[in-house]
């Protein structure tokens, strides 16, 4: 079964166009993926789509989305709304 890494980077690096290399766990979405706020808001609703399920729907908030600065932030993110591998 794929970890909420590998799906999630998956999603990053056809999102945002970036090498797979580039998505680390310590990777920043702005400071390392050049990702703008327009590119995190586009990038938030495919996540919000590929870990939603039939009976749970996930929805980030724009709180919480402002909290997840890096990678290993998002992936704790998702861990701690219930999703696992």
């Amino acid at each position: 079964m794929t970890s909420i890494f590998d799906r999630l980077k998956k999603i990053i690096v056809e999102q945002l166009e970036v090498e797979e290399d580039q998505v680390t766990p310590e990777a920043s979405f702005a400071d390392d993926l050049d990702a703008d706020s327009l590119d995190l808001i586009e990038l938030i609703t495919v996540i919000e789509e590929e870990f939603s399920s039939p009976e749970r729907k996930l929805e980030i908030a724009d709180e919480d989305m402002e909290k997840i600065q890096t990678i290993q932030d998002a992936v704790d993110y998702l861990c701690d709304h219930g999703i696992t591998d």
